[in-house]
């Protein structure tokens, strides 16, 4: 009986280089299926991996073949529609197995597809990808945050592991010109004596110049090529990175106009942003708040899951969003955004103050403010009254209409969607 042991790099994974530039290669189709798989998933089967297909006629190659060639007569047993000299017309479509091999449709025609699965970390990355927070700036360094290691110079002590042999290298040579300078330059003169002597026949002058041509030599090779002073190491210091302290406020309406359906369409746009937040930002807090009539502060699992309702104040969850970043959030601290989702009913006396609140309050100390109206009716007071917002602050305003769960993600990807740099 015999045994083979794999010991290769990366034996378990072998074609993942391979597979990495397929994925690149067929980016856009996987996005597409991205896209697709999460208008179709629920709240709670969001974190997942995915199959996807592709059609076949888009993943193949074009290859050279070798034709028949020449003349040939060929005999088809059983004809008796077509004699010797007839034309035959060319088939359309090509050779080969055609429609029908893959699947199969009403008209005839079919289409073959590759199918994978991506895991799920490369279907988060596909999610997100091209996403990021507008206007994040580097506030401040955070002192528990991350650190690097920056290289500061040389250093004459250090470990064997940051040795910079170049350096010394470089130190050792300096040292070798600097001690035996002027005994090259004698031990040149030297020989050109030699030479001298040796032509001029001067048998003595000949021989006391190979002596004294011998003692530099000799003194030349105490020299040694390495010494101890000339070991240089790497130097590194240690640095804080620079953090971007965030926060993201999440504003969710549950008041009794928001039926079922909609406050699901509203969570699971709120999920995206909060396994957006998570997975590319680790210094990011997130702020949820739940409203009707009043405003409250909940944790993840009340946010997404309690089925708490009422009437419709959405100034509430604005003066709860002010008083909670005066109280922990200082603007010259953080890079403060705020999401509200909401199906756009309120009172008509309360838009007006929502309008205020936004502009002469909150939109001066937030980065970015997103509002998403979850309805399929039209517009009302509030929409009306946010557009007015929208008009006076461009840059750190933005409102969108969902009206059906495939208009999530690309709302999403609309508010979130990474700016080329003024």
């Amino acid at each position: 009986m015999s045994y083979v042991i794999d010991r290769r790099l990366n034996s378990r994974n072998k074609s993942a280089v391979n597979r990495q530039r397929f994925l690149d290669r067929y980016k856009k189709h996987i996005q597409r299926a991205v896209q697709d798989a999460v208008d179709s998933r629920s709240i709670t089967d969001m974190e997942r991996g995915e199959d996807i297909a592709i059609p076949q006629s888009d993943t193949s190659e074009p290859t050279f073949t070798h034709g028949s060639g020449g003349h040939r007569s060929i005999v088809h047993p059983g004809n008796r529609e077509f004699a010797q000299g007839d034309r035959l017309p060319r088939q359309s479509g090509g050779g080969g197995g055609g429609a029908g091999e893959g699947e199969a449709s009403n008209d005839g025609e079919g289409v073959d597809e590759f199918v994978f699965s991506l895991t799920r970390d490369e279907f988060l990355d596909y999610l997100f990808d091209g996403l990021e927070l507008p206007n994040l700036t580097k506030q401040r360094l955070k002192g528990d945050g991350a650190y690097k290691y920056v290289h500061a110079g040389y250093s004459t002590d250090g470990v064997p592991a940051k040795l910079s042999i170049v350096r010394s290298m470089r130190a050792a040579k300096s040292r070798r010109i600097a001690l035996s300078g002027k005994s090259r330059r004698a031990l040149k003169a030297a020989e050109q004596q030699l030479l001298e002597a040796e032509q001029s026949g001067d048998e003595v002058g000949a021989a006391r110049c190979r002596e004294e041509i011998e003692q530099l030599r000799k003194k030349l090779r105490r020299v040694p090529f390495l010494d101890s002073n000339d070991l240089r190491y790497n130097l590194h210091l240690k640095e804080p990175m620079p953090t971007s302290q965030a926060v993201m406020f999440c504003l969710m309406d549950v008041s009794g106009s928001m039926d079922q359906k909609t406050k699901d369409m509203a969570k699971r746009f709120y999920l995206l942003l909060y396994m957006f937040l998570k997975r590319h930002y680790a210094k990011t807090e997130v702020v949820f708040i739940r409203h009707h009539t009043v405003a409250k502060e909940v944790d993840e699992q009340e946010f997404f899951y309690s089925r708490e309702t009422g009437g419709t104040v959405v100034s509430s969850a604005l003066h709860l969003m002010q008083d909670i970043i005066e109280e922990r959030y200082s603007p010259n601290e953080w890079n403060i955004y705020g999401a509200q989702a909401s199906d756009g009913d309120n009172w008509n006396d309360d838009s007006p103050i929502c309008g205020r609140l936004l502009t002469e309050n909150l939109l001066p100390l937030v980065q970015y403010f997103a509002y998403v109206e979850i309805t399929r009716r039209n517009h009302q007071a509030l929409w009306r009254e946010y557009e007015a917002v929208a008009r006076a602050f461009p840059e750190v305003f933005a409102q969108q209409h969902i009206r059906e769960a495939a208009d999530i993600f690309p709302v999403f990807h609309k508010l979130f969607s990474r700016r080329e740099a003024a």
